[in-house]
């Protein structure tokens, strides 16, 4: 895993380069470097966490053999040993033997003699890099099928940019930091920013399957993102692989059988666990006790020569502490588990870290945990194998299962009184909500009563399955946008042939799961020089999912049906049959007691309205109606403070 940067212009200059690389430090700390081609006026910059061949034979950026391409590469490609035995079958391995066993040169082989897209197709992995073609005197910047690993571009004055993370684009003498409103607006309703956009104006993410090419000759600076498919200016945008097809393809050969369809995912999944778990550091994984991380760790466990590492915190605070769980998975698999109790004050010290580590907004607030299981499992590991993406693949989250209910219900009452019923109610307090819920029998997850709250305004306005899915992912659902001249959220893309649930998963898979999910996992991660493995997104594993219909996915009111029944194969059911918590921190009671104080600075009125992108006016009344109980709305005010706190940063 490493970090990478560039420049096509006039600073294409080693100070430059230097710059942009010393922000990535982070990412690489095990070696950096730079290469320039002055005749095109290009420069590649790279540092390096070595994993697989620790030599200097793995020193990037790194030239194809034949001399035509320059690779600076951030990932791993799972399968390169196969691409390698390929290549010498067909007699195509570099003249003169492979240089090392990296599989960056691995990489470059394959697209010196198969052409990108080719190369592309074949392999297995995560990546994010940026290859200069020395012959047609092109860039073409490509990212993962998913996009696990990030990639920013633009322009920096007249010189394109491109890096791992905006840290390195900043060092650029020429960029601008001003604020994109639209983004901000996004931001506000999404609590992260989808790609394309960035924070910046005329900074974008590379969408996830694509390649883009620029054309330095002619190319000129974009003030909006390009359409994937379009050319414009000597930059074009194509994808490479469509999970939209994928879906697709597999509604129409679905599998019948529930057992067939549990052999193939496992297989499928077994084959991604093993071929992530092999590295030349340490490797461990992460487990929270759920279904996914639990499948992760026990198809990892049956395959392991020893027992596998594990990694687990938990919390003081009652109702957020999910180690028992972990620790009892953990016991029945025989791995080498690791636990740690994260105090109140030691979390609440990871938020001073939180603007530098994202370099934009960002407010998942499992932001906190995921750094704080990272820094933990770096004490003993390089790798860490995750669960994440299980719950776009096979319908985990609780809006997979409620919208589609939820819909079915409230269409059968007419519109009229459902809009008179849900308004009224929705305005009973959230905390009323929470101890009615209480009086139930069984866990109630935390935010309970937010939620129902929350259902109820929705019910008022919804007029599809899919206004009720885009309401349970926008902060701002039931009102005005609070960025001044800004927009709400951005409308989820739901537009895939497939039925409501494989909609709703494939929106959250191509919007929610690279935006939110990996950023989070790979910011915080990378912060302390871990890397993270994704099993679930093996390209592979996803099209067996395409394949599951949506019975065996929701069924009984739960989702993740099938993936439940592989992990009964090796966890007993008691372990595991629980309601979803998430991996949450309170941080809405946080910021009514101990950070009460650091709060009202970052929300005071004349601030808000001093500094303009706020209605100071609308982030007063939901603080306000925080504090009383009245509403929960911890996700809204946690972006926020959190684009505050980016802003205080930025200016400091």
């Amino acid at each position: 895993m490493c970090g990478i940067a560039g420049v096509v212009g006039q600073r294409a200059d080693e100070g430059t380069l230097r710059a942009m690389a010393d922000a990535l430090r982070h990412r690489g700390p095990d070696d950096q470097g730079f290469w320039i081609e002055e005749q095109s006026r290009v420069g590649l910059a790279h540092r390096r966490l070595a994993i697989v061949d620790l030599s200097a034979c793995g020193h990037q950026p790194m030239h194809s053999a034949d001399g035509r391409w320059v690779l600076s590469y951030n990932g791993e490609i799972y399968n390169h040993a196969e691409l390698r035995r390929r290549l010498e079958a067909q007699g195509q391995a570099p003249e003169g033997g492979w240089r090392g066993r990296s599989d960056t040169e691995t990489l470059l082989q394959a697209i010196a003699c198969w052409g990108l897209e080719a190369a592309l197709a074949e392999a297995v992995g995560m990546f994010a890099f940026a290859l200069w073609d020395r012959r047609e005197r092109r860039l073409h910047l490509v990212r993962d099928r998913f996009g696990e690993k990030p990639l920013y571009y633009g322009w920096a004055g007249r010189d394109l940019v491109f890096a791992s993370e905006l840290k390195a684009l900043r060092a650029h003498p020429d960029f601008r930091g001003e604020i994109d409103r639209v983004a901000l607006g996004h931001f506000a309703a999404r609590t992260y920013i989808p790609a394309p956009r960035s924070i910046y104006p005329g900074i974008f993410k590379l969408l996830p399957g694509c390649i883009l090419t620029i054309d330095p000759a002619v190319a000129m600076p974009l003030s909006a993102p390009p359409e994937v498919g379009g050319a414009y200016r000597g930059v074009s945008l194509r994808r490479y692989w469509s999970y939209r097809e994928v879906v697709e393809r597999g509604g129409r050969d679905p599998i019948g059988d529930e057992r067939e369809a549990m052999e193939a995912a496992e297989a499928a999944l077994s084959a991604a666990v093993a071929g992530q778990s092999m590295a030349d550091v340490p490797v461990g994984a992460f487990l929270s006790g759920g279904i996914d991380s639990s499948t992760v760790v026990a198809l990892y466990q049956r395959q392991a020569s020893s027992p596998a590492r594990t990694f687990s915190i938990g919390f003081e605070e009652e109702g957020y502490n999910e180690a028992d769980h972990a620790r009892a998975v953990a016991q029945h698999l025989g791995t080498v588990h690791h636990e740690h109790v994260v105090t109140v004050r030691e979390a609440q010290d990871v938020i001073p870290l939180l603007p530098s580590m994202y370099d934009e907004p960002f407010a998942d607030s499992s932001q906190i945990p995921t750094f704080l299981v990272s820094r933990f499992a770096r004490g003993e590991v390089t790798v860490a194998l995750t669960g994440d993406g299980g719950d776009e693949l096979f319908a985990g989250y609780n809006r997979h299962v409620m919208a589609p209910a939820l819909w079915e219900k409230l269409s059968r009452v007419p519109t009229p009184l459902r809009t008179v019923a849900g308004r009224a109610l929705g305005r009973v307090s959230s905390r009323f909500w929470s101890e009615a819920l209480r009086m139930l029998p069984g866990h109630q997850p935390p935010h309970a009563g937010a939620r129902l709250q929350k259902g109820l305004r929705v019910a008022a306005e919804a007029r599809s399955a899919g206004d009720v899915f885009a309401s349970f992912l926008d902060e701002w659902s039931t009102e005005r946008s609070p960025v001044i001249g800004g927009e709400g959220a951005p409308v989820p893309d739901l537009a895939v042939d497939a039925g409501e649930v494989e909609r709703m998963c494939f929106a959250d898979a191509v919007g929610y799961l690279p935006d939110d999910i990996l950023c989070k996992v790979d910011r915080a991660s990378m912060a302390v020089s871990l890397e993270t493995r994704v099993p679930f997104l093996d390209h592979r594993v996803a099209e067996v999912a395409a394949r599951v219909p949506a019975s065996m996915k929701v069924r009984d009111g739960r989702g993740k049906h099938i993936l439940r029944e592989i992990l009964y194969r090796h966890v007993p059911r008691e372990l595991i049959d629980r309601p979803k918590s998430g991996f949450a921190v309170p941080v809405g009671q946080w910021i009514k007691g101990p950070l009460r104080d650091w709060a009202e600075d970052l929300l005071d009125a004349s601030r808000l309205s001093e500094e303009g992108h706020f209605d100071a006016a609308a982030i007063r009344r939901r603080w306000t109606q925080h504090l009383s109980g009245q509403s929960e709305s911890t996700p809204a005010l946690w972006a926020v403070l959190m684009f505050q706190a980016w802003l205080r940063e930025q200016r400091g």
